[in-house]
């Protein structure tokens, strides 16, 4: 493990998924200690997207921005929300020049699948519709997220595809969740790893899909055909249970003749990126904002 993430792993709380009260709770105490990102440079707006239920959103606007990502946040579908993404969001914004629109979806066990995907896929629909309102253009639009929010922006691809909904540009998956069968190798063997190992994404699973069977649009890895589908950029870390299943779905896409940049993080464990006093947290960041800067490119 990288020696500036390795430090910080025995103060890490341990996450458990099996109680969603105390899980989030955990997680919003743990954003709030982080310190304020600078947003001089950012207009942020709260908005609502109607839909049934209507779905919180909050806008970072870079000066001069005409692309957009919609970017979801991680937290296993159970927790998280717009105020715990702030800390994503500010430098994705910054360093991408790239509206970014993070979406606060229904959570599970409450709601369960589909119901999250059903708000970010309303929020994109919203977003191209009301793109000249934005200030962007309709053809410069990404979908985007970490962990599970990868692994919803990844179904919303696949169903905008399906449906011949709004055109995406682009699909930006960090350590993204794409396979509840927990059949490849790092699935099986990260049993102790830091935040996620193998019986966390069993018990988020559990919440998210309750007792139905998984489809391609809850568990991406599903699907049987990933042509027509947008460029993307596929990030892993070494110590991630989830890391076997996005290098397989990078290759699939590569197949089906999608193009794709694919970044294995050497050092890192899922959602090590939090950690940015750590180099290599700061190079992933930094590459994010630099990759979705070229994909919405003109």
């Amino acid at each position: 493990m990288d020696p500036e993430l390795e430090a910080f792993v025995p103060l890490l709380p341990r996450t458990d998924p099996a109680d969603p009260g105390a899980y989030r709770k955990m997680y919003a105490e743990l954003a709030a200690a982080r310190p304020a990102p600078d947003t001089a440079g950012l207009e942020i707006e709260d908005r609502t997207v109607p839909a049934d239920p209507d779905v919180p959103v909050r806008i970072y606007r870079p000066h001069q921005a005409q692309g957009a990502i919609i970017w979801l946040h991680g937290g296993g579908w159970v927790v998280g929300d717009l105020d715990t993404e702030h800390q994503w969001a500010v430098p994705i914004a910054d360093q991408s020049g790239a509206v970014v629109i993070t979406v606060g979806y229904r959570l599970a066990p409450e709601h369960r699948f589909p119901a999250a995907l059903d708000d970010a896929y309303a929020v994109l629909s919203w977003t191209a519709e009301h793109a000249a309102e934005l200030g962007i253009d309709p053809d410069r639009i990404a979908v985007g997220g970490h962990s599970a929010g990868a692994g919803l922006a990844a179904a919303v691809a696949l169903r905008s595809r399906d449906q011949q909904g709004p055109p995406i540009r682009f699909q930006m998956l960090n350590e993204a969740i794409l396979d509840d069968r927990q059949q490849t190798w790092s699935a099986r063997n990260f049993t102790d790893t830091p935040w996620n190992n193998r019986a966390v994404r069993a018990a988020a699973l559990g919440h998210y899909l309750g007792s139905r069977p998984a489809t391609p649009y809850a568990a991406p890895a599903r699907a049987d055909d990933l042509s027509g589908l947008p460029p993307a950029y596929i990030a892993t870390a070494e110590f991630d249970p989830n890391r076997d299943e996005d290098i397989e779905y990078a290759l699939r896409l590569l197949q089906a003749g999608v193009s794709v940049e694919l970044h294995q993080w050497p050092g890192t464990f899922h959602g090590s990126v939090a950690i940015q006093s750590a180099d290599v947290s700061q190079r992933q960041l930094a590459e994010l904002g630099a990759v979705l800067r070229r994909a919405l490119a003109a």
